[in-house]
């Protein structure tokens, strides 16, 4: 079955394989479609590339210092309750022993006291639970409410490419986000070009001369600012060795090409 014509199937498997779960003969089998076709080797970049980034800007999430005081709150005047319940108890206790200091009548399940206590205890631990509840609902809710904003930051992306060298080597992905407008280039391979050299990205539209989409810098991943017009309807990108700072859009590459590739619409 060829899964790059199954989109939903082929984001799944490329999902499982990057975070490890996809294993055994399916796994070399994808790893195999991988090597042979550039959608799934697309698809199997692209979660990598958002696995890595979970785990590179992940931070330690810490409750609101509000739910703390409120705890603090409910625990302190608990504790003084406490306290000045058990004050009184102590106070009748040694006015009964001054008065009557007789045994109670009914054994230790009849002091009045000790249930006291024990009834006071049992609310002391009421509150806490009831306080504990509470905070890890807010702290639940803090964590969903910054998810859902992470989620809502991510970039949508809707055309992917690979572009390879000659030797059909993976050496650049590329994605494009049409809702912040960002084309995103992340060098997967170990090309890296000489100081006074420039790597030039280029849309090569149907019937139409090739069209300058920006010069890269020399960092690993890097973005260049796109609209979608620049990149629908064209079946190919690719990359040149140009001039530092590169060359006009329209005198088209000057250098050779070093990368190219087919841009392909998601179909999720």
């Amino acid at each position: 079955m060829d899964i790059h014509r199954h989109p939903e199937l082929l984001d799944r498997l490329a999902a499982a394989h990057a975070i490890g779960t996809l294993r055994g003969s399916a796994r070399r089998r994808f790893e195999t479609l991988a090597r042979e076709r550039a959608p799934v080797r697309a698809a199997a970049l692209i979660w990598q590339s958002r696995v890595a980034s979970m785990t590179e800007l992940e931070q330690a999430v810490a409750p609101s210092p509000v739910v703390w005081t409120r705890i603090e709150n409910l625990v302190r005047a608990e504790r003084e309750k406490a306290a000045m319940l058990a004050a009184a108890q102590a106070a009748q206790a040694a006015q009964a022993a001054q008065a009557a200091p007789a045994k109670p009548v009914g054994g230790w399940w009849r002091n009045l006291a000790l249930w006291r206590g024990a009834a006071g205890a049992g609310a002391l631990a009421t509150v806490l639970a009831v306080v504990t509840t509470v905070g890890l609902r807010d702290r639940l809710g803090a964590q969903i409410d910054e998810l859902q904003a992470k989620l809502s930051a991510q970039p949508q992306i809707e055309y992917v490419a690979v572009l390879n060298d000659d030797q059909a080597s993976a050496s650049m992905l590329v994605t494009f986000d049409p809702k912040n407008r960002k084309l995103t280039l992340q060098r997967v391979g170990g090309y890296q070009e000489a100081s006074d050299k420039s790597l030039q990205l280029w849309a090569l539209p149907p019937g139409s001369k090739p069209r300058s989409l920006g010069v890269l810098s020399q960092e690993k991943l890097l973005q260049l600012a796109a609209g979608e017009g620049d990149v629908r309807e064209v079946p190919t990108l690719a990359i040149s060795l140009e001039p530092k700072g590169g060359v006009p859009s329209e005198t088209g590459p000057t250098g050779p090409v070093l990368f190219k590739g087919p841009l392909i619409q998601k179909m999720l």
